[in-house]
This record gives structure tokens, sequence and C-alpha cells, in this order.
């Protein structure tokens, strides 16, 4: 009996080793590739054909200590956002470059938005940080998201503010090549309020980084001068 709980204990302790050891992997392998000078990314968002709400896909570029460029798309429109430190500059819906915080009027909900957009390495260590537990899966190290995780990848921005959730759930797996964060995928869903209307989501998001140290931002000399 004695011999069969010891076992039973020390079968726990190695799975939860087995599960830090997975979760530091995500977290190094995502700096390494935040410490590198530049790279790109493409974020492609799977829905059901029945969903209201259809993200398109979105590119990026990141450099070192610089700018970050994205390019996004939402149904029938598309708008750009620049990043560099804790400023953030976007196009309204006049295609006018805005920095995030001002003119709230007009693009204020899309400039609180942009000011959540991160770069792979910063958002997937915050997902691992939202994951019950990390393990190897195949190639992948994979694992089940907290409530609050879900909900915030939900909304699409950090923090509690936003519509109310209810059911979130989620996953995610990572890729990781050499070390360094190659792709992941984070699959949530669950009930969310929109003025007063509950309605269904479910969504696959898939980033894949690519073209890593040859990567050149070009950025809008507009952009530049509200970051400035």
């Amino acid at each position: 009996m004695k011999k069969a709980i010891a076992l039973i204990v020390l079968t726990s302790f190695a799975s939860s080793l087995l599960a830090a050891d997975a979760r530091e992997e995500v977290a190094q392998a995502a700096k390494k590739l935040g410490e590198k000078a530049n790279y790109s990314w493409k974020t492609t968002v799977a829905v059901p054909e029945s969903a209201q709400f259809r993200p398109g896909p979105s590119e990026g570029k990141t450099e070192k200590d610089g700018f970050t460029h994205v390019k996004m798309s939402f149904g029938d429109n598309s708008f750009e956002t620049v990043m560099k430190g804790d400023k953030t500059a976007f196009t309204n819906r006049d295609g006018e470059w805005q920095l995030a915080g001002e003119g709230q009027g007009q693009g204020g909900g899309r400039g609180g938005f942009m000011r959540n957009v991160r770069p792979p390495a910063a958002q997937a260590a915050e997902i691992a940080a939202g994951a019950k537990e990390l393990k190897k899966e195949g190639d992948a190290i994979a694992g089940e998201l907290t409530e609050d995780a879900a909900k915030s990848l939900m909304r699409m921005r950090r923090g509690g503010e936003g519509p109310a959730i209810s059911n979130a759930k989620g996953s995610v797996k990572f890729w990781i090549k050499d070390g360094v964060l190659t792709k992941y995928e984070y699959k949530v869903s669950g009930k969310m309020d929109f003025n007063g209307n509950e309605i269904d989501l479910d969504r696959t998001t898939t980033v894949e980084v690519k073209d890593i140290g040859t990567t050149k931002v070009v950025v809008p000399e507009a952009a530049k001068a509200k970051l400035s």
C-alpha cells in the first residue's frame, strides 16, 4: 500500500515537473524570438460559416527596439497599425493615420483594439502564462486555457474590459524549432453579450512566424510623424 502511494506521489511530481518544463520551454522560445533582429508573421482566423463576425487574415512585421507594422482586415474593411515603444498609430475609417487615444469620437473603439495588438513573441508568452498546464503533444506543446485567458482572447484585447462572456473555454498549441517559437494556434469558444444579444463565438487563430532575420519593416511617413 505504501509503495503504491509513493508511486502515485512520484508520478504526480514527475508530471508537474514535465508541465513546468514545457511551460518554460515555450516562454524561452518566445523570448528568443523577441530577441531576434526582426521577423514577420501571418495570422489567420477560422470561424464557422454561420459566424456573424469574420476576421480576415493579417500580416505583420517587427524589428527589435524599432517599429512594428501590421496590416489587418475585418469583413470588407482593412486597416493598418504601427507601434513603437508605448505609442500606437492606426488608420481610421477615412484612411488617415491617427494616434491611439486621440479623437475618441471616430476610431476610438478601433484605437482601443489597436493598442492591444502585439507581436507573436509577446502574445505567445501571455497565452502560455494563461494555460492551465502545458505538455508535449506530438511535435507541439499543448494545453487547455484558463477561463480568464479564454475570455481575454475572445475579446481580442487584454484586461477585463469588454462585453460579458460566459461558458468561455479554450486550448493552445505551440511549435518550436531550434529553440525559437515558429507557430502557435489557439481555439476559443463561448457566448458573448453583444448590444444585449447573446451570440455564440467559436474561433481558431493560427499565427505563423517567418523571415526571421531577413524582414525589412517599411513604415509610412504619416505614421512615423504621429509616433514621433
